[in-house]
């Protein structure tokens, strides 16, 4: 006897994905309608428990398509979650200064204050790790450390999912930050530190509203470990529940979210709307930080490259304490859905 999926839980975060534009276009739900399978979304929630699981993935029959710190934080402490794919999508990643405090070259940054966020009340501070990622990646070109640089902490008391994310016309308006906070930028402009690290559309945006002066963008460095962070690669997980008791479910959300992809490479310019609705920003920005060819860049696989960068990046954040332990990235993968479609496109080519 099949085990019914009454319900199937997703969230993503506000950055170009697969599984975004396949929930925007409808597919995701209209290819669990024959099974009576509701589709909903987590992080809309009015239970604050299940907005976490986007963080912590304890939702079970869950799929998270998005920035992988709170998906390796979860594995490491436990969770029993598997990764059906990963997608390696460059983004900027900038360290950025104010043209009077004359930083003009990672060198320049030796001594000087860096702000780095620092938010005490949620369960995994995604947001200092990716820029002391993006701050120790930048310093290690020149021979520094970041014990080269005075780092000064900005104190967020909030939580990422404190309140429901809202939904305008199907669309999810994202808040990565509560309130739309960035403290670290604040103490910039007002000049109590000297550098700060912000990446994706919204800081491509915010650098030329507050006429910033980029130091380094790591996003474009040809070394691709040195690219590695938390949107490169993306993670696609679930837990093993769902895996292993409705596989036809985790087969079914790699189709949606590659079939997405599939229909991105050819649709440039609303592809380019979907991204832009999906990152809070507009399409000019998402070209700027996401690249003119955001929509080839949507490849959900095992590269090699991709599995290489994570299991860095999973080591980064063991090193830095960000999670207990560390983990072989092979070991955390299940490639049976991703290579059930594939078989299954081969066949009917």
């Amino acid at each position: 006897m099949a085990n019914n999926l009454d319900v199937l839980w997703y969230t993503r975060c506000p950055v170009p994905t697969g599984l975004g534009i396949a929930l925007q276009k409808g597919w995701l739900e209209e290819s669990f309608s024959s099974s009576c399978t509701k589709i909903e979304s987590l992080r809309e929630s009015n239970d604050q428990s299940v907005r976490e699981s986007h963080f912590d993935h304890t939702l079970t029959n869950s799929v998270r398509h998005g920035g992988n710190i709170p998906a390796i934080w979860a594995h490491a402490i436990g969770r029993d979650t598997r990764v059906l794919g990963l997608s390696w999508a460059d983004e900027t990643q900038l360290i950025l200064t104010l043209p009077q405090t004359g930083i003009r070259t990672v060198k320049d940054l030796k001594g000087r204050k860096f702000g780095l966020p620092k938010w005490v009340n949620v369960q995994i501070d995604f947001t200092r790790a990716q820029a002391i990622r993006g701050l120790e990646n930048a310093l290690k070109l020149e021979g520094l450390a970041v014990s080269d640089v005075e780092i000064v902490d900005y104190t967020i008391g909030a939580g990422y999912s404190d309140t429901p994310a809202k939904s305008e016309s199907g669309n999810f308006v994202f808040s990565g930050r509560s309130s739309g906070r960035n403290d670290e930028l604040v103490g910039l402009l007002r000049g109590e530190v000297d550098a700060i690290f912000l990446k994706g559309a919204s800081a491509a945006a915010l650098a030329n509203q507050f006429g910033l002066v980029t130091v380094i963008d790591t996003g474009i460095h040809p070394d691709p470990l040195i690219r590695a962070n938390n949107g490169t690669p993306r993670t696609l997980t679930v837990d093993r529940n769902l895996i292993e008791n409705h596989f036809d479910a985790a087969v079914r959300i790699v189709e949606q979210v590659l079939h997405a992809e599939e229909w991105a490479r050819s649709h440039p310019d609303e592809t380019r709307r979907f991204l832009a609705r999906e990152t809070n920003s507009s399409e000019y920005w998402v070209s700027v930080a996401y690249g003119k060819d955001a929509h080839e860049r949507l490849r959900t696989d095992f590269s090699e490259q991709s599995i290489a960068g994570l299991q860095d990046f999973v080591n980064f954040l063991h090193r830095w304490s960000f999670i207990p332990k560390s983990f072989k990235v092979d070991d955390w993968l299940d490639r049976r859905p991703l290579a059930e479609v594939l078989g299954s496109q081969a066949l009917a080519a």
